[in-house]
C-alpha cells in the first residue's frame, strides 16, 4: 500500500461491481435514447474509461473540464468552465454526467442546469463516490456507485495536487500529507 495512503476504502474488485451495476443501470435505462456521456476531466477519466466499456447500448462520449477546486481540499463556490461541450446537436441529447466524486454539489448543480440551459434535452448524473455529509445545495445524483463519509480519498482518478490518481483503489490520504 501506497505509504500515503492510511487505509483502502473502495478495493478495485469493489470498483469493478460498482460500474458493472452502473452500466447495467443506465443500459435498461436509456435503451432507444441519444446518450451522450460527458465526462468531466480530469478525475472522471477512470470512472468513464471503465463506465463505457460495460455500457452495451450504443452512446457517444464527449468531454468538459470544470474548475472547483483551489489547491487545497476545500471546494470553492466559484465555478469555471475551463473546456465547454459544443455540439450543433444537443437538443437531441440525452446527457449523462459522468463525476468521479460528489461533495458539495455546488459543480454538479450548476452543470446540470447549465446543460439543460444549453438546450439538452435531459440531463442527469452519474457518479462513482457520494459524500452527502458534505452537500451544501439540494441535489440527489442519479446514479451512485456508492457513498462515503468524510474522508480525504484519492485515486481511481482522484487526486490531490495532481498526484495519486492512478492508484487502481480509493484509499484515504493520510491527513499529514494534506495539512501541512
Amino acid at each position: 500500500m501506497n505509504k500515503d495512503i492510511k487505509e483502502i476504502l473502495i478495493s478495485e474488485e469493489k470498483i469493478n461491481e460498482m460500474v458493472t451495476r452502473i452500466a447495467a443501470e443506465i443500459d435498461r435505462d436509456y435503451k432507444g435514447k441519444n446518450l451522450v456521456l460527458v465526462c468531466i476531466l480530469k478525475g472522471s477519466i477512470a470512472f468513464m474509461g471503465d463506465l463505457m466499456k460495460k455500457v452495451t447500448i450504443p452512446t457517444e462520449i464527449d468531454c468538459m473540464k470544470v474548475s472547483s477546486y483551489g489547491a487545497g481540499t476545500e471546494s470553492s463556490v466559484q465555478i469555471n468552465i475551463v473546456l465547454d461541450l459544443i455540439r450543433p446537436d444537443l437538443s437531441e441529447c440525452d446527457i449523462l454526467i459522468v463525476e468521479d466524486i460528489i461533495d458539495s454539489g455546488r459543480t454538479l448543480k450548476y452543470l446540470t442546469g447549465y446543460l439543460l440551459h444549453k438546450g439538452a434535452r435531459s440531463v442527469k448524473t452519474c457518479t462513482l463516490l457520494d459524500k452527502p455529509s458534505r452537500r451544501v445545495v439540494e441535489l440527489t445524483p442519479d446514479y451512485v456507485g456508492c457513498e462515503i463519509p468524510d474522508e480525504f480519498v484519492v485515486g481511481y482518478g482522484l487526486d490531490y495536487a495532481e498526484k495519486y490518481r492512478a492508484l487502481p483503489y480509493v484509499g484515504v490520504l493520510k491527513p499529514e500529507i494534506y495539512s501541512e
